[in-house]
């Protein structure tokens, strides 16, 4: 991979990550239309996720420390113990990224063979970019979008976190999965995004790390330059999104994500049976 390319696969983790369309799917579209790359990886693709969540976390600062700082002390031990009650909505919140984050990392350590080889087949990527768009116009549609982020309990949370754990299939994505279920739930749709963000943060920061360190060099490999100037390009485009997405939500529906995710899924079948695409 040269610095061109990972420069292109940078814009397009940025601008995919945090929009319900799937970054991991679009990663692999792009890298198999450029002659000669291929499938950049799993390890590619998580590690430039860093450089999104970079963003999440500059761009939530306020809020994570905000949570964090009342998550510690509302702790019934320690130097700050039982000063802010469980119920305060920050200390909830603090729960709900721990807890939720869980069925990620343990689906992820028991299926990471899988995710390596079988959940890469782009037919797979192809049906689950369709399914999840119809699931998400569904919810939009049906969703009564009247609870804050601030009321959502400890068990919705934990249901998103499963919800966030589908996106290790490629093509499901990691915001539509927690969007789709959050407005399910009946959560407004900033809501549902926001608490995809911050669910976001351990999880993908997590991957990242541990791909990085634990790659053993069987899948594709990529030099390190091109790797940090991917995951650099990631995080500035990424930021951008992120702001533009948080405002568009607010007076926007879903459905030009889902109508684009299902053209997206016929040209992928389309590419896959002319022989443009690799089923792996």
């Amino acid at each position: 991979m040269g610095i061109f390319e990972a420069i292109i696969l940078g814009i397009v983790q940025g601008l995919t990550e945090f929009l319900p369309i799937s970054s991991s799917a679009h990663l692999r579209i792009v890298g198999d239309l450029f002659p000669g790359l291929g499938d950049p990886g799993v390890t590619f693709t998580a590690v430039t996720q860093i450089g999104t969540e970079a963003a999440v976390i500059l761009y939530f600062w306020k809020d994570i420390v905000r949570i964090i700082h009342a998550w510690f002390r509302a702790l019934p031990f320690g130097p700050w113990k039982n000063q802010v009650p469980q119920t305060d909505p920050d200390v909830r919140l603090g729960w709900i990224v721990i807890f939720g984050t869980l069925p990620i990392v343990i689906l992820g350590l028991l299926l990471e063979d899988a995710i390596d080889s079988v959940f890469r087949n782009m037919f797979i990527t192809a049906a689950m970019l369709a399914i999840f768009a119809i699931f998400l116009g569904i919810a939009d549609r049906i969703s009564t979008r009247r609870l804050a982020i601030e009321q959502m309990s400890i068990r919705d949370g934990v249901v998103l976190g499963f919800a966030q754990s589908m996106a290790l299939i490629p093509g499901v994505s990691r915001s539509g999965g927690t969007i789709t279920v959050g407005l399910l739930l009946g959560y407004t749709r900033s809501a549902a995004a926001r608490v995809s963000f911050l669910l976001a943060i351990p999880a993908v920061l997590g991957s990242g790390f541990y791909r990085f360190i634990s790659d053993d060099g069987t899948g594709p490999q990529v030099a390190l330059a091109p790797l940090l100037i991917a995951t650099l390009v990631a995080f500035i485009v990424g930021y951008a999104v992120i702001v533009w997405f948080l405002r568009l939500v607010e007076t926007m529906s879903y459905m030009p994500f889902v109508i684009y995710r299902l053209i997206l899924a016929l040209a992928v079948v389309v590419l896959l049976t002319q022989g443009l695409l690799n089923v792996y």
